[in-house]
């Protein structure tokens, strides 16, 4: 479990629900949660906010054992239009509140991520949420965000795998008390999954590519977020407590990483979210 610089405790691992929507993504994420998930990553712009609240409320599990987050998308980082969406998104999932709420971008361009920001801390006095907390934030970005509110983000959710591991910002979020939270764990399933090193040291502790990946997150103290519409692999995404990789198995993952290791290119310092 983690502890959040606001006290909230939340699990060590959570389940990614983009592009599981409708009835069948609301099956895949009752099955997730049947199989140990205990938190639950959607957003504003993956329009399944429903199909996870429907999910909630089919499960057997109470909903204070769940930890549920989402985000808001850049188009509504006016005040105004934060805490309306915020409360959208709480109506669409049936929810009284979210434990953990994101801006889903800093959009740099448009500079309104502090307005945006500002609306929730409101969100959290208000009680619309418990924790909050950014995705994709550079360092500049955050000390603007502390520098002007004086609140610092509980979360920090970037894209983190073995060729883009992010070092430097994982150092600057321990700095500062902010848990990484990893989007695109796996590398969406890409070459990743196939790489040579990656596949000798998942034999070595016979375990799958992924669950090895997985670990390895988890051992850089951060907290991975796996997609997948398959109980079997969402079984073995979760099943990576029972195993420890070497510093020196730790060091070879982490050579792997490239100056250009983003999956899509979506640098924060000029990507900007519709």
């Amino acid at each position: 479990m983690y502890k959040l610089n606001d006290g909230q405790i939340i699990p060590e691992i959570g389940f990614g629900t983009y592009k599981l929507n409708g009835n069948k993504g609301a099956q895949s994420i009752v099955s997730a949660i049947n199989n140990g998930y205990r938190m639950l990553d959607t957003a504003y712009n993956y329009e399944n906010e429903g199909a996870v609240g429907r999910a909630i409320a089919s499960a057997p599990v109470q909903r204070t054992e769940l930890t549920v987050t989402s985000k808001l998308p850049g188009r509504y980082y006016h005040y105004d239009d934060a805490i309306e969406r915020i409360q959208e998104s709480l109506y669409r999932a049936h929810l009284d509140y979210f434990d953990l709420y994101l801006l889903h971008w800093p959009n740099p361009k448009r500079d309104m991520y502090v307005e945006a920001w500002n609306a929730l801390i409101d969100a959290q006095k208000f009680g619309l949420v418990k924790s909050i907390g950014v995705c994709n934030f550079l360092p500049e970005h955050l000390d603007r965000l502390e520098k002007e509110t004086g609140v610092i983000p509980a979360v920090n959710q970037i894209e983190l795998h073995p060729y883009f591991n992010q070092k430097d910002m994982r150092k600057y979020d321990s700095e500062h008390g902010i848990v990484t939270m990893d989007w695109s764990p796996l590398g969406r399933a890409s070459s990743v999954l196939k790489d040579p090193t990656l596949v000798e040291l998942a034999k070595k502790y016979d375990k799958s590519v992924g669950q090895l990946i997985l670990r390895w997150e988890h051992q850089l103290d951060t907290l991975p977020i796996p997609k997948s519409a398959h109980p079997s692999r969402q079984l073995d995404n979760i099943d990576i407590f029972d195993f420890k990789i070497s510093d020196e198995d730790m060091q070879r993952i982490n050579g792997l990483t490239k100056i250009d290791g983003r999956t899509k290119n979506q640098d924060p310092a000029e990507y900007e979210e519709f």
